[in-house]
């Protein structure tokens, strides 16, 4: 059974930075590709990024473009968002993604909030 777990959220100052990380496990194709959705209160769940496996092509949000990098560690099935110049509107639960086919798993989330 696929699990993902994520690492990483917190509180941070306008301006600053954050690393979450995201393992998943439980056997699965190589196929695939990881990322990041975010939901903050009364919105829509939303993706922030993503990078598939077999050519590593990334995907962002327009919001987040320039301050957001997804990168994955494949030996470790691993994702990771480094969040920088974090803004008050990035405020939200994170949640890590991997989709297969027609199938799509979920981490727990993790919150991140941007506050001063």
């Amino acid at each position: 059974q696929v699990q993902l777990v994520e690492s990483g959220g917190g509180l941070v100052q306008p301006g600053g930075s954050l690393r979450l990380s995201c393992a998943a496990s439980g056997g699965f194709r190589n196929n695939n590709r990881m990322g990041w959705y975010r939901q903050a209160p009364g919105k829509q769940r939303e993706l922030v990024a993503s990078i598939t496996s077999v050519a590593g092509t990334t995907t962002y949000a327009d919001s987040v473009k320039g301050r957001f990098t997804v990168s994955r560690d494949y030996a470790k099935n691993m994702v990771f968002l480094q969040m920088n110049s974090l803004k008050p509107e990035d405020t939200a639960v994170y949640y890590c993604n991997l989709h297969i086919s027609a199938w799509d798993y979920w981490g727990q989330g993790t919150q991140v909030t941007v506050s001063s």
